[in-house]
């Protein structure tokens, strides 16, 4: 174990003390640890120790020879010299003065103090200026106690105290080597190095830098350690280390999301997330367009799309302000009333047509006829989506001339749109195809939704009438045609037992047929069938103008209008029709079986 000559510290290795030597008594200001001397350089020291300090020289042991770093006068390599540790102040001070300078040599900062020392041929010891008044008076009486000589005795007896191994009990300096005799004295030392570390504060890489928190100064300064348990890093207070171990965690983190934004994988999820979203957006697009094309989107019924449709007119200068007025209070009034305006109802169809094959028409075997059936074409208030509601007028006018049915109609005559609308949600609410009524929200009134051949069922039920659906799902002859559905028609109508014409021409009570394709509806009101057995279907399309359908009622213009009424198997060429046959009454059981039955509807496939 080596002990320093200066201060007395204790240092296990030799190229430790160097380093002691270096750091702090040849780089910093060295000071007495035997006076209150301090301030000199390494060389001036060593003098003043073996000239104002002989007794240091008297022991039984000699000091070990303590070589400084390269670079200092050969005198310092010279004197160095074992003392016991500064702070035994009770046997190294047996004034007041020794005592203060031992007290003195604990502080570890750089005192302001000033001093110089002369030696003498004589033997004249040295003398120190002190910033304090005190010291200085004491540090003088001490140098002229030396001066004058003690006797060798007394000498002998104070170098045996100062050698003398320490019996009383000792305190020990958590944050440096140091060793105090008292309490007090390691409080006031453990205070300096708290202010020390309050006055050296920095940011947290600068406690965190690893030249800073280097092992050896470690040692040397007497800090305590924490250490990084992620790195070598050494910090010199807690909330450094917390702050760097965050800075880990916080690059770990990056570190991982960025591995994981380029793993193999990532770029196939996030594809299928992209076509995942893609998918939904075109999605609720074609939902809004269904909605749109069915009626759906919220954009008003019958009443508001004819209001909207005059407004145009009136914008156009095709109607006048006051004509405007006067057609609204007539379409509220009809609307009111629950009733058909009849503006766009053309009587007399069938008349004329049996009129017609009665005298023409001789390349036709046999032609069937419904029972008397008026037209009823689109109006500017259900232009492109009323045909499922006209062909339901043109159904029930016939059904108000057959005595079978009459009785069963509520209305007296043929309901308007928005009424056809309402009979259908009561039926909703009877129970009849509640499959149906969901998908419309149960409600059609004030919308411009469009229905099919289950509406139909659902009403005619409600009424108490016997009706049926028949599926022709897919095509049955070549080009997509469907000539059992022709074949069909024709034994619907055959089945009739009131034909009271000739067998060219067969005039039947049976209601029209409805007619139901992708997109359309027609009224099937007859048949032909011509000398090489093919037959043609007689159809009354809601979309042709009421102007087309009166050239009917015309001799002259009937064979040309004729044409748009007959169509063979060539013209029906969609992949599914599906018709609805009123087939007589219900009783009050048959029609609560119905409405039973009618929770899962299924038509009639054929083929």
């Amino acid at each position: 174990m080596l002990t320093c000559a200066f201060c007395g510290e204790e240092i296990m290795l030799e190229e430790d003390m160097k380093t002691h030597l270096l750091l702090s008594h040849m780089e910093n200001a060295s000071r007495c640890s035997l006076c209150s001397l301090s301030g000199v350089s390494y060389d001036e020291l060593s003098f003043h120790i073996s000239s104002a300090h002989p007794e240091t020289q008297l022991g039984a042991q000699g000091p070990p020879h303590i070589t400084p770093p390269a670079g200092r006068s050969a005198a310092a390599n010279t004197q160095s010299h074992k003392t016991p540790p500064s702070c035994w102040a009770q046997d190294s001070c047996d004034t007041d003065a020794e005592a203060t300078h031992c007290s003195d040599t604990i502080d570890c900062h750089k005192q302001d103090i000033t001093s110089k020392s002369r030696a003498s041929s004589t033997g004249e010891t040295a003398t120190a200026t002190i910033q304090s008044p005190r010291r200085r008076q004491k540090a003088v009486a001490l140098s002229n106690k030396d001066n004058k000589g003690f006797k060798y005795e007394h000498s002998k007896a104070k170098q045996k105290r100062l050698c003398s191994k320490r019996e009383e009990e000792l305190f020990s300096c958590p944050m440096c080597p140091q060793v105090c005799n008292s309490c007090e004295m390691l409080q006031e030392h453990v205070e300096l190095h708290l202010q020390e570390q309050h006055s050296s504060g920095g940011s947290a890489q600068e406690a965190c830098s690893p030249a800073m928190t280097s092992p050896s100064a470690l040692r040397l300064s007497g800090e305590k350690r924490f250490e990084c348990p992620l790195c070598s890093v050494v910090c010199m207070d807690s909330s450094s280390l917390q702050e760097h171990v965050e800075l880990h965690l916080e690059h770990g983190a990056a570190v991982n999301s960025a591995a994981a934004a380029h793993s193999p994988g990532s770029d196939q999820r996030l594809a299928r997330e992209l076509q995942r979203e893609d998918e939904a957006r075109q999605e609720r697009e074609d939902f809004k367009k269904l909605q749109k094309q069915f009626g759906l989107d919220g954009g008003g019924g019958y009443s508001r799309q004819m209001e909207r449709s005059m407004e145009k007119a009136v914008a156009r200068g095709l109607l006048g302000p006051a004509e405007f007025h006067c057609k609204r209070a007539e379409m509220m009034e009809s609307l009111a009333s629950g009733l058909d305006d009849g503006r766009t109802r053309t009587q007399g169809v069938l008349r004329a047509l049996s009129e017609y094959y009665q005298t023409e028409a001789r390349d036709c075997v046999h032609v069937w006829l419904s029972a008397d059936t008026d037209h009823f074409c689109s109006s500017a208030g259900d232009t492109g989506w009323g045909c499922g509601y006209r062909n339901i007028q043109m159904l029930l006018s016939s059904l108000h001339t057959i005595d079978a049915y009459a009785p069963l109609l509520q209305e007296k005559a043929v309901p308007s749109i928005p009424r056809v609308q309402s009979m259908i949600e009561e039926a909703w609410k009877e129970g009849l195809d509640p499959h149906g009524a969901s998908h419309f929200n149960q409600r059609l009134q004030g919308t411009r939704a469009w229905i099919g051949a289950t509406e139909i069922y659902a009403l005619l039920t409600s009424l108490g009438i016997s009706a049926r659906i028949i599926d022709f799902h897919r095509p049955t002859g070549p080009d997509n045609s469907h000539p059992q559905l022709f074949d069909w028609v024709k034994q619907y109508f055959q089945s009739s037992r009131s034909g009271r014409l000739p067998p060219r021409l067969i005039q039947t009570s049976m209601p029209p047929l409805y007619l139901q394709h992708q997109g359309h509806s027609r009224s099937i009101v007859g048949l032909e069938q011509r000398r090489n057995g093919s037959l043609s279907l007689l159809l009354l399309d809601p979309a042709s103008p009421a102007s087309d359908t009166r050239r009917l009622l015309s001799r002259d213009t009937l064979p040309t209008a004729l044409k748009q009424l007959r169509k063979p198997p060539r013209n029906l060429k969609h992949t599914q029709y599906q018709l609805v046959a009123v087939q007589g009454g219900l009783s009050a059981e048959e029609k609560q079986r119905r409405i039973v039955g009618s929770r899962t509807l299924c038509a009639e496939r054929i083929p």
